[in-house]
C-alpha cells in the first residue's frame, strides 16, 4: 500500500485511501462480529475454557494461512479466520476473568485482559518496525510471528481451569465446589458458593436468554453493554492505532519514523492500562471514564485546530507542530488506555446476570466488532473527505458519552457479580424503573439479586 501511493494523485490527507488495505484491516471485525453469536452458545454449553481452545485454534490456522498467502484473498482469508478467533476470545476471557475473580479485585483481574492486548500491540508495532525495511518478504515475518502467542494461548487453554459458575451452571456441582475451594484458597466458600448455585438454578429455568434479553428488567445491562462499545469505537482510538503509520506521515514524519511512533504510542498505551489496574477498584469505574472524556475531548479538539491552521494538503507541518501532534496523541492514548479501553470491556462482564451473561455479552461483543468495523472501513475515507475535521466528530462523540457516564452509569465497584440488580440497578435513579418482576409464560424467571 505504501508503495502504490506513488501511483496516483495524492495529498496531506488522502494519501493512504485504499480499499485493499480497508478490506484488509475490516475483515477481521466482521467476521468477530458473527463468530460472537456462536461463541455465546458453546460458552454456555460447554464452558469459558472450551470457548478459548476453539478461538485458540482459530488464531493459529489464521495465521498460517496469512503468513503464507500466495494472494491478496488468501491472506484476507486468515485475517477473517483470525477474526472468528477474536469473537470466541473475546467472549471466553472477560467472562472468565470476571468469574473467577473476588468482587474486590475483581477489575484489576479483568483489566489483565486489556493489558495483555496492548503489550500485543506494543510488540506488534515494535516488529512491525524491524521487518519494515526486509524484502521481499518482511510482511510475511510480521504476520507470521503472531503464530507465538497464538500457541501459547493454545497450550495455555488445555491448562488452567473451568470456572466454578461455568461448572455450577451445567449442573458440576461438586467439581464446581472443588474449583472455588482451591482458587479461593480457603474452605470458608459456603455464601459465594450458595449464591452461584441459585443463581446457575434460576439461570436454567431461562429457555432463551436472548428473548430474556429484551424484558424490561434485562434492559439496564444491555443498554450500558452496547452503549459502551459504541462509545469505545467512536473515540477515535482505533482509528488512530490502526493508522499511525498513515497520521504521523500526515504531519510529516517519514515511513520508518512514523513506525516508530507508533512504538511510542504503544508504550505509552502499556503503562497507561497498569495506571487502571491499580486505580479501578479504588477510584472507582466512573471517576476513570469522566477524567478519561476530559483529557480525549481536549486532546481531539486541539489536534484538530493544529492540524486545520497549519497543515495545508500539501506540504508538512513544522517539526515544533509535528511533535506537539505526537504528544498529544500520547496523552490521548493515555486517557483511553485507563478507561474506556479496559473499562469497556470489563463493566458488561461484571453487571448481566448469570441466566443472560453468555448471551448478554454476546451482544456486547458483536456491538465493538461493528463498530470497529465501521470506524476501520471508514477512516482513511473519512480522513480523505473531512481532513482535519475527523479529529472534531470524535471529539463530539467523547462529549456525548462523558455526559452519559455522568448521568446514566451506575458505579460498580466492589459489587459482587451476583448482586448487581439489588445494589445497582435497582438503586440507580433512571434504571431502577426498568426493573420489575415479570410473570413469565414460556418458563423464564427474572431473577432478584
Amino acid at each position: 500500500v505504501y508503495e502504490k501511493k506513488k501511483l496516483v494523485h495524492e495529498d496531506n490527507y488522502c494519501k493512504y485511501d485504499n480499499e485493499y488495505l480497508q478490506m484488509f484491516t475490516s475483515s477481521l471485525y466482521i467476521a468477530a462480529l458473527i463468530a460472537s453469536f456462536a461463541a455465546s452458545k458453546v460458552c454456555s454449553k460447554f464452558g469459558r475454557r472450551t470457548t478459548l481452545q476453539i478461538g485458540s485454534f482459530f488464531f493459529v490456522i489464521g495465521v498460517a494461512l496469512q503468513a503464507g498467502g500466495v494472494n491478496l484473498a488468501m491472506v484476507v482469508l486468515g485475517r477473517i479466520i483470525l477474526g472468528f478467533g477474536v469473537g470466541f476470545g473475546n467472549q471466553a476471557v472477560p467472562l472468565f476473568l470476571s468469574e473467577l475473580a473476588p468482587a474486590k479485585l475483581r477489575g484489576a483481574l479483568n483489566i489483565c485482559f486489556q493489558l495483555f492486548i496492548t503489550i500485543g500491540i506494543l510488540i506488534a508495532g515494535i516488529i512491525n518496525y524491524f521487518t519494515s525495511n526486509i524484502h521481499p518478504h518482511g510482511w510475511r515475518i510480521s504476520l507470521g510471528l503472531a503464530g507465538v502467542p497464538a500457541m501459547i494461548l493454545l497450550v495455555g487453554s488445555f491448562a488452567i481451569c473451568e470456572t466454578p459458575t461455568s461448572l455450577i451452571e451445567r449442573n458440576q456441582i461438586d467439581q464446581g465446589k472443588d474449583t472455588l475451594r482451591r482458587i479461593r484458597g480457603t474452605n470458608n466458600i459456603a455464601a459465594e458458593f450458595d449464591s452461584i448455585v441459585a443463581a446457575s438454578e434460576a439461570a436454567r429455568q431461562v429457555k432463551n436468554p436472548f428473548r430474556k434479553l429484551m424484558r424490561p428488567s434485562s434492559r439496564p445491562p444491555l443498554v450500558i453493554a452496547i452503549v459502551l462499545q459504541v462509545f469505545q469505537q467512536f473515540t477515535g482510538i482505533n482509528a488512530i492505532m490502526f493508522y499511525a503509520p498513515v497520521l504521523f506521515q500526515t504531519v510529516g514524519f517519514g515511513s520508518n519514523a512514523a513506525l516508530l511512533s507508533t512504538v511510542i504510542t504503544g508504550l505509552v498505551n502499556v503503562f497507561s492500562t497498569l495506571v487502571s489496574i491499580y486505580t479501578v477498584d479504588k477510584a472507582g469505574r466512573r471517576v476513570l471514564l469522566l477524567e478519561a472524556c476530559v483529557q480525549m475531548f481536549i486532546t481531539q479538539t486541539v489536534i484538530g485546530m493544529l492540524l486545520l491552521l497549519h497543515l495545508k494538503p500539501t506540504g508538512s507541518l513544522g517539526s515544533t507542530e509535528a511533535m506537539v501532534v505526537v504528544v498529544l496523541v500520547c496523552v490521548y492514548v493515555m486517557g483511553f488506555a485507563w478507561s474506556w479501553g479496559p473499562l469497556g470491556w470489563l463493566i458488561p462482564s461484571e453487571t448481566f446476570p448469570l441466566e443472560t451473561r453468555t448471551a448478554g455479552f454476546a451482544c456486547a461483543v458483536s456491538s465493538n466488532m461493528l463498530c470497529t468495523f465501521i470506524i476501520a472501513q471508514a477512516f482513511l475515507s473519512m480522513l480523505c473527505h473531512m481532513k482535519a475535521g475527523i479529529f472534531f466528530f470524535f471529539a463530539a462523540w467523547i462529549l456525548v458519552m462523558g455526559l452519559f457516564t455522568l448521568f446514566l452509569l451506575p458505579e460498580t465497584k466492589g459489587v459482587p457479580v451476583d448482586s448487581m440488580a439489588e445494589r445497582v440497578w435497582k438503586q440507580h435513579w433512571f434504571w431502577k424503573r426498568y426493573m420489575i418482576d415479570d410473570d413469565e409464560n414460556d418458563g423464564d424467571k427474572v431473577v432478584k439479586g
